[in-house]
């Protein structure tokens, strides 16, 4: 009987430790790492989410561009309404490219490999780039697009469409950056964004 009683005492005791050491070590270090991936998600998913925002707004400006001063089938107030709309998109573009800027470090940085890294950092900055330039709007809705979607695909997209544009989205970006930048890109020049 003492040794039954002994062995339950030793088993209590030990299980009042792990429990206590359990809940003032591990388990305040797992919440916070909790926390953490939690957080970084997050910033993942918005990051994906202000790409499609962009793309989505590009597309609309692309198709409905303002009509001409004389055009007969356009009233004053349906002239304004779209002129309006169109400023509210642009807006959107302004809106969603300081947060790609602003939050570059927190989204970029959540990634393993420093080739993509460097890759949603210089999308960030090379989209902002193009919103407060002073090209035409045309002109600039084509460089955001011919910016954002294959970056859009390089880091949202299926598996295997990732890996199958992968020479070709990096690519068709350095091209987009090269002609941004006015740089002649030639095969024998490395481009801004591949290495």
């Amino acid at each position: 009987m003492p040794n039954t009683l002994w062995t339950l005492l030793v088993a209590a005791i030990t299980a009042v430790v792990t429990a206590l050491a359990v809940g003032l070590f591990v388990t305040p270090r797992m919440e916070a790492r909790k926390k953490r991936l939690g957080e970084v998600h997050t910033v993942r998913d918005t990051f994906g989410t202000t790409m499609l925002r962009i793309i989505s707004a590009c597309s609309l400006l692309q198709r409905f561009e303002l009509p001409a001063a004389d055009d007969p089938g356009w009233t004053p107030v349906m002239r304004e309404r779209l002129a309006s709309e169109r400023r509210r998109w642009w807006q959107q573009l302004d809106e969603a490219t300081v947060w790609l800027l602003d939050n570059a470090t927190t989204y970029a940085g959540s990634w393993p490999n420093s080739r993509i890294i460097r890759f949603a950092i210089d999308y960030a900055g090379h989209a902002r780039a193009v919103v407060i330039s002073e090209r035409e709007e045309a002109t600039k809705v084509e460089l955001l697009l011919a910016l954002t979607v294959p970056v859009q695909r390089q880091f949202f997209g299926w598996f295997w469409s990732r890996a199958r544009h992968v020479v070709a989205d990096h690519d068709a970006f350095a091209a987009t950056v090269a002609s941004i930048s006015g740089e002649p890109s030639t095969p024998d020049r490395p481009r801004t964004g591949l290495r």
